[in-house]
């Protein structure tokens, strides 16, 4: 397990994390990360929870006009 702490960057407050658990998120300057409430606390994921219910609806969609999305696409 790894702690981190809550430090002063300028006017605001900032955490620096190991570079051990920037290879567990797959993530590097500039990405971002998502904090995502959990019943256990805050879950820090590198992935949109909010992208994935669009590209759920969206292959929802795709579905029924397919066709159409190729014509689009041209």
């Amino acid at each position: 397990m790894h702690s981190i702490k809550i430090r002063k960057i300028g006017n605001s407050l900032g955490a620096t994390l190991p570079r051990e658990v920037l290879a567990q998120l797959n993530v590097g300057e500039g990405d971002i990360l998502h904090l995502v409430p959990t019943e256990n606390g805050i879950q820090l994921t590198p992935y949109d929870p909010e992208f994935e219910q669009t590209m759920a609806a969206f292959e929802d969609t795709y579905k029924d006009y397919c066709n159409a999305f190729r014509e689009l696409a041209k």
